[in-house]
């Protein structure tokens, strides 16, 4: 497993599909996986810090979770298989649940919780980055820095 940050989503051109770009921490791969709509704006509210007038899904998440005196202790993107990513949920206390890397992700920034992605799902989706590379996604950024969670409605 390798640790990965969120870079941050973005509205993929022609089919105006988001997708999240997760970075690998240690190395030089990006992995980006197509997402909803919805998703796409949980993710940007939380890195943008929007705090909505009542709870989004993943901020539910988060408070039933803490509620219940439990903690996410990290996300886990697992798999590759036909096209469709997965992930897990590991808990304290062992319980790991099932779910989507985008509702995974979203519930991961809330809580400050690490994202790992497994070695096989970075060598079949992971794309290289060499360093000359890094000023596009340093343009990236930037573009992040620009857009607005409406923008994915």
């Amino acid at each position: 497993m390798q640790k990965l940050d969120v870079v941050g989503v973005r509205v993929e051109a022609p089919s105006n599909q988001p997708i999240v770009l997760l970075r690998e921490i240690d190395g030089d791969r990006f992995l980006p996986i197509w997402i909803g709509a919805v998703e796409a704006t949980a993710i940007a509210f939380a890195q943008q810090g929007v705090i909505p007038e009542r709870p989004l899904t993943h901020d539910l998440m988060r408070d039933v979770v803490s509620a219940l005196d439990h903690r996410l202790l990290e996300v886990r993107i697992t798999e590759l298989r036909d096209g469709i990513f997965y992930a897990v949920l590991a808990f304290d206390g062992g319980a790991e649940v099932s779910a989507r890397p985008s509702d995974a992700i979203a519930l991961a920034l809330r809580t400050g919780t690490p994202i790992y992605g497994a070695d096989q799902v970075l060598e079949d989706a992971g794309i290289p980055v060499p360093d000359e590379e890094e000023d596009e996604v340093e343009k990236f950024r930037e573009f992040l820095d620009q857009i607005s969670p409406e923008d994915f409605s």
